[in-house]
């Protein structure tokens, strides 16, 4: 077993073969909390570090990408692929592969609008195919539906509260005192990336306070409470995917991590623009 538990912990002894700088970055992290996390094996561990790095990736993607933030009854996708629900869920369409679905949002991007919720689970689902063989994620996923937080049983995730944050968690902001006229805005689902940087699927790449600032302008008149970040964490189970591998155990070290590639940070006062 392997555990991670405060300052104590020396992790430059955990050798992650082949793995980039940003996975010992996420190490580092989880001995700066006071929370103990263990991983019965060493390859949990991998695998729980790999869909961490995926899922900033894939998230960095969604936003580089021309995919719009839509309501459920405007949602749009690529009716070649998808077949689009009156309540505006995308359903496979007969002959498609899930892999085809997911990678087709990231390359026609501009046929696609969603909620911010179905934009984590887009990300969730490409992020495990960037992990696993995809026949075993066709095989898996084979009667994929995209709609809110709704996913498949194979795509395990789990729900804890606390404030030990790490790059790849699904977070919550929420807001209170939001508008009655627009729901939608009544809390956003956002992905913590690095640099204290959060995506959320019509905010944009921003600060927790730039978040907070963006929420704050879609309250209700005579708002008094402010949106805030909760405690509410979301992640991906590790061990139920590695045990989606076919044949290679650590298919995820093949690729090189550039996680702000093509992406300028620049940092003026309190303010983060990107570029």
């Amino acid at each position: 077993m392997i555990v991670i538990s405060g300052k104590e912990t020396d992790v430059s002894q955990i050798a992650l073969e082949k793995f980039p700088p940003e996975a010992y970055d996420i190490l580092h992290l989880m001995t700066t909390y006071n929370k103990r996390y263990e991983f019965q094996y060493l390859w949990e561990l991998e695998w729980d570090l790999a869909l961490r790095l995926h899922t900033v990736l894939e998230a960095i993607n969604l936003y580089k990408s021309d995919a719009k933030f839509a309501t459920f009854s405007t949602s749009k996708c690529n009716e070649k692929y998808w077949r689009l629900t009156d309540k505006g869920a995308f359903e496979l369409k007969k002959g498609v592969t899930p892999q085809e679905g997911i990678e087709d949002i990231f390359i026609n991007s501009d046929k696609y609008a969603f909620e911010c919720a179905t934009a984590i689970v887009i990300v969730l689902y490409k992020a495990i195919l960037d992990t696993i063989d995809t026949k075993t994620f066709n095989r898996k996923f084979s009667d994929l539906v995209l709609y809110d937080w709704q996913y498949d049983s194979d795509l395990v995730l789990k729900d804890s509260v606390g404030r030990d944050y790490l790059p790849g968690d699904i977070l919550y902001f929420k807001n209170p005192d939001f508008n009655p006229e627009t729901p939608e805005w009544k809390g956003e689902n956002s992905i913590l990336l690095e640099e204290g940087l959060f995506y959320g699927h019509g905010i944009g790449i921003k600060t927790k306070e730039g978040m907070i600032k963006v929420l704050n302008r879609k309250r209700k008149k005579d708002a008094k409470i402010s949106a805030y970040l909760t405690d509410n964490i979301i992640r991906i189970d590790a061990f139920s995917i590695s045990q989606l591998r076919n044949v290679n155990l650590y298919p995820v070290m093949k690729r090189k991590y550039h996680l702000f590639s093509n992406i300028i940070i620049s940092k003026v006062g309190s303010k983060i623009y990107l570029l």
